[in-house]
């Protein structure tokens, strides 16, 4: 009954998806003081809708909890022998369990959004019902008509096949979940921006609306992504925490436009500018969360990540793509024109700042999707290209390096206008930390080029980035201005942790005798046993490696390579050390016939920076959003006391208008 439950729930809520979107399209055709009858069952419907589609979701999952092998789906991705954590991750692990969970998630942001939302005009907020609907629609249509997850088998299988090694991760449980929910933030971004468009409402109020969930989808996609690298950095056994490959790409597409996005959607609440900008970057941000989703379940990539190998559903992708996008970009064409220009502002004013570094961002993302998909073009003629970061490195850093030069004085400027005079000590400063970090380096040793300016770009901007508190009273600076402060010194974090793994790497690959030692950068690395061992699913080889600095006591690292045996598969295991100053990163290879192993060390200064840089950023996000709520609400709070008090001054009127009764 488990499969026939959640596919009823996914039938019903297709229908009122159609209901939604239908219901929605009539609130277009009245007046805002006279809504039309049909409109009024958007709102209830998507509330319904998300009910129903999240049921559907737990369903599945229970069938995953309890391995129900008459399901194709959990034969095919499970067994029963199987930790109960990648049980249930296993339950998204696979294509059409992570659609179920992108329709879940897309579901229930809509019905979130219509139960709560009464900011916006009705006829507004009914476009965007509609929108959401139609998205919505095509999705339930293709796990309906291309990838039913609760396919039943002719005969229940004796035993699963199993999840694939490398997903059977703690990392699982968090990256795929994050970055789905921050897709579907986009989506509803999206929505919000083609039903502003629709019925012209394009103004702050909008944006205020547009605000907490495009910075609550950011802030998933950052979660996301730190998750996702450091996952690949420890679980692949590569030393690396980013690869530039075609399926990282897909979901940094997404955080680039969001990051674009989040910014004007601030100029456009704060200063009623940039109208025309945001709405084309709605357009742009769920442009690339379509595409990332058809590049890692169309077929046409092969990855740990990519799982659809159909090419009858890539194809039903593509046409919700071209459908979606497509139609999107033509509504813009069409009404963007109708859209009123919004205040005007100086090149040297904040708003200036930040357009700049929206058009820096929207010239990387142009380089990322061009690096991406040309391979897959080429491909397509019989040529086989690979591009990587000889490429992307270089070509980003173009526009990245004026980007975070902006950055760093950007908040410092006043809005609308400003003379950079003013300014002229912090922009001192920056410079200053800028040359003298570049100049110590480059003296000290032979460094690259880009890594070196990476380092120096890292500190400026992490100075930068506290300049703003600068004569304050710290208990008195906004919370939305704390967060702001925090994202932008998470960047520098993150881009110090970049710059020093890319420059003061250490690298150590030799055979070893049990017993032998090595060096790499200040550790000493003696290689004591090898010897098999065995897990739930899996059985191993692991090394017992003792790990000596400076002479101290030593540490014993234990990386394996491990043989799953549910799915067949090996993988590589890596061991850490993790210091204030980086990491010591192990892996062990095969053995030689002269009985010596093969080990990979790597010494990666301050790499962890990188992924404390990320949580610095996304928490400087939740603070961002946390600050915004809490002046809406003043705001709200105000309007209210506002109205009651002209309603009592109206009331007071009325009476006083009145004659007095006759004794």
């Amino acid at each position: 009954m488990i499969a026939e439950i959640g596919l009823a729930a996914l039938w019903f809520a297709a229908a009122l998806a159609v209901l939604q979107m239908v219901s929605g399209a009539f609130a277009l055709r009245s007046a805002d003081g006279a809504p039309n009858p049909m409109a009024i069952y958007a709102r209830p419907a998507a509330v319904v809708q998300a009910l129903l589609a999240v049921l559907a979701f737990l369903m599945l999952l229970w069938a995953f909890a309890i391995t129900d092998l008459s399901i194709k789906l959990v034969a095919t991705n499970s067994h029963s022998m199987k930790p109960m954590i990648y049980k249930l991750t296993g339950t998204w692990g696979n294509h059409e369990g992570s659609m179920l969970l992108w329709v879940g998630v897309l579901a229930l942001s809509g019905g979130l959004l219509a139960a709560f939302e009464r900011r916006l005009p009705e006829r507004t907020m009914g476009a965007t019902l509609a929108v959401q609907g139609f998205v919505g629609l095509g999705f339930y249509a293709f796990l309906l008509l291309s990838s039913n997850p609760f396919e039943r088998l002719p005969v229940p299988a004796i035993e699963g096949v199993g999840l694939n090694p490398l997903l059977q991760d703690i990392g699982l449980a968090i990256h795929p979940p994050t970055l789905y929910a921050g897709y579907v933030g986009l989506s509803v971004a999206f929505s919000l921006a083609m039903g502003a468009l629709l019925t012209n409402q394009v103004n702050p109020s909008f944006a205020r609306v547009l605000r907490p969930w495009v910075l609550g989808a950011w802030v998933l996609l950052t979660f996301g992504i730190t998750a996702g690298s450091y996952w690949a950095y420890y679980e692949l056994g590569w030393g690396g925490w980013w690869f530039w490959d075609p399926v990282e790409n897909a979901s940094f597409m997404p955080w680039l436009a969001a990051t674009a996005l989040m910014h004007s959607v601030s100029v456009l609440a704060a200063r009623d500018a940039l109208r025309t900008w945001t709405i084309m970057l709605g357009v742009l941000a769920f442009s690339m969360s379509m595409l990332g989703t058809f590049l890692v379940r169309s077929g046409v990539l092969t990855s740990v990540h990519a799982f659809a190998v159909d090419p009858e559903r890539g194809s039903f992708i593509l046409a919700l793509l071209g459908l979606y996008i497509g139609g999107a970009f033509t509504i813009f064409a069409l009404r963007a024109g109708a859209v009123a220009e919004g205040k005007r502002f100086a090149v040297t004013s904040r708003e200036g700042a930040l357009v700049f570094n929206n058009v820096m961002l929207s010239a990387i993302l142009a380089i990322v999707l061009l690096g991406t998909l040309y391979p897959l073009l080429t491909e397509a003629f019989n040529v086989r290209v690979s591009v990587g970061p000889p490429y992307f490195n270089p070509a980003s850093a173009i526009f990245a390096v004026p980007m975070f030069l902006v950055m760093a004085v950007g908040p410092l400027l006043r809005w609308k206008e400003d003379k950079p005079a003013r300014i002229q000590f912090e922009v001192a400063l920056v410079a200053a930390v800028l040359i003298a970090v570049i100049s110590l380096v480059t003296i000290l040793g032979d460094y690259p080029f880009l890594p070196v300016l990476g380092l120096g770009l890292a500190l400026a901007l992490g100075v930068a980035a506290l300049l703003p508190l600068r004569g304050r009273k710290l208990t008195r600076v906004p919370v939305a201005t704390w967060g702001m402060v925090l994202a932008h010194f998470g960047v520098a974090v993150s881009l110090f942790g970049m710059a020093c793994e890319g420059a003061f790497t250490q690298e150590r690959l030799a055979a070893v005798a049990p017993g032998g030692t090595e060096q790499v950068g200040d550790f000493d690395v003696t290689l004591e046993s090898v010897t098999p061992v065995a897990g739930p699913n899996w059985t191993a080889i692991e090394a017992r490696i003792a790990v000596s600095r400076d002479g101290a006591e030593p540490v014993i690292l234990s990386p394996q390579a491990r043989n799953f045996w549910s799915p067949a598969q090996a993988t590589s295991e890596s061991a850490l050390l993790t210091r204030w100053d980086g990491q010591l990163y192990a892996v062990i290879g095969n053995q030689a016939e002269d009985g010596r192993w093969q080990i990979r060390v790597w010494w990666k200064p301050f790499v962890t920076f990188i992924w404390y840089g990320g949580l610095l950023i996304a928490l400087g996000g939740v603070l961002a959003i946390a600050g915004r709520v809490r002046v809406d609400l003043k705001r709200r709070k105000a309007e209210e006391l506002g109205e009651a008090r002209r309603a009592d001054l109206a009331e007071l009127g009325a009476h006083d208008a009145e004659p007095f009764p006759a004794e």
